[in-house]
């Protein structure tokens, strides 16, 4: 299903998201050694596809966002933004095992009629690309030409743009990794700890370990954001003695999350993230980022400490004829996700360099 056009009250075209669902219907290997047959991904398209079919846009999400960029990247996307749909065919799929529509642990399993539950078996990156790419083929598209992603959705792009060396004519991986870190995974193992630790956890339960993500959500944030992101954001200027600032938005988040998003999913995709490795199979990551045809932009964040700089500046070291910009920012991590404006300029540097 392609977006339609609106027309507004000025006259001109407008366009509108469209959020629709790819049926799979044959077996998908996976990485694990395991399948999964007859699963959907939930996608949201925005604009059109041109009559060369040149102006395919394909978004990746980070890990608990949904299909739809607008809504979380709203600096980015948008009639006037960087990634305008009156310009672009903006393709963004909700990644496997989250809860905004693809398949997920809260799923029937085809196999035995029950909710998946704890049984998931759960995406890597290049699992999630392999099936992305069952809908590429389903939307007519022959050949991307960008494709963005920060974080976990950055490394959806590596996979793919690796698996496929030749599918996308420019890739722009934002702070994220060709492998994930040690570092990395021992935040989503204390992550996954807190949900086990939830007496519920175990329970056959949509709502079960919900408690326990609240903490996990809690854990996350500080790798999110940074020491001076805190600083300027949560001090207690009255200086009080006890339920401090930083408390009360720690304790805001994770209530904030749990309202929106279940726990298996979570547990789910930390393991995704923790599964990423370019490098798996018979060639390891250096050999594989060479291979990759695009035009690569490799931006990193200055203050993040999840994904540090070294972790880009590694991709950038390895694609040919890479690209590397650091974003200056406060915010940490989360700073791919609010530096809209110095996004927006180093895009327009590397796709437009003689404007």
């Amino acid at each position: 299903m392609m977006g339609f056009f609106m027309r507004n009250r000025m006259g001109h075209l407008s366009m509108k998201s469209i959020l629709s669902t790819y049926q799979h219907k044959s077996p998908l290997q996976l990485e694990s050694g395991k399948s999964i047959r007859d699963f959907q991904l939930a996608y949201t398209t925005i604009g059109a596809l041109n009559a060369s079919k040149s102006n395919a846009v394909w978004i990746f999400h980070a890990m608990t966002a949904n299909s739809n960029p607008s809504e979380w990247w709203p600096g980015m996307v948008g009639e006037g933004k960087f990634f305008d749909p009156n310009k672009y065919f903006i393709v963004c799929v909700n990644m496997p095992g989250s809860c905004y529509g693809s398949v997920s642990p809260l799923d029937h399993n085809p196999e035995t009629g029950r909710p998946y539950y704890h049984s998931f078996p759960f995406f890597t990156p290049l699992d999630m690309a392999k099936a992305y790419d069952k809908l590429r083929l389903e939307l007519g598209i022959e050949k991307i030409l960008l494709g963005i992603g920060g974080s976990m959705g950055g490394q959806q792009l590596l996979a793919w743009a690796t698996a496929q060396p030749s599918l996308f004519q420019y890739i722009v991986p934002i702070a994220t990794n060709a492998f994930h870190s040690p570092w990395g995974k021992a935040f989503n193992a204390s992550q996954r700890m807190s949900i086990e630790a939830d007496s519920t956890w175990q329970e056959a339960n949509p709502k079960a370990g919900r408690e326990g993500m609240k903490v996990a959500r809690s854990i996350a944030l500080i790798s999110y954001r940074h020491y001076e992101t805190y600083d300027q954001t949560q001090q207690d200027l009255d200086k009080q003695i006890e339920n401090t600032r930083s408390e009360s938005y720690q304790r805001y988040q994770g209530e904030k999350l749990a309202n929106r998003f279940n726990a298996f999913s979570y547990y789910m995709l930390t393991k995704s993230m923790d599964s990423h490795h370019i490098g798996r199979g018979l060639l390891e990551a250096e050999e594989k980022l060479q291979q990759i045809q695009s035009a690569c932009l490799v931006v990193g964040i200055s203050s993040d400490i999840l994904y540090p700089t070294s972790e880009q500046r590694f991709i950038a070291a390895h694609v040919p004829n890479a690209k590397l910009e650091i974003i200056e920012s406060v915010y940490g991590h989360d700073g791919f996700l609010l530096e809209h404006d110095r996004l927006t300029e180093v895009l327009e540097k590397f796709i437009h360099p003689n404007k």
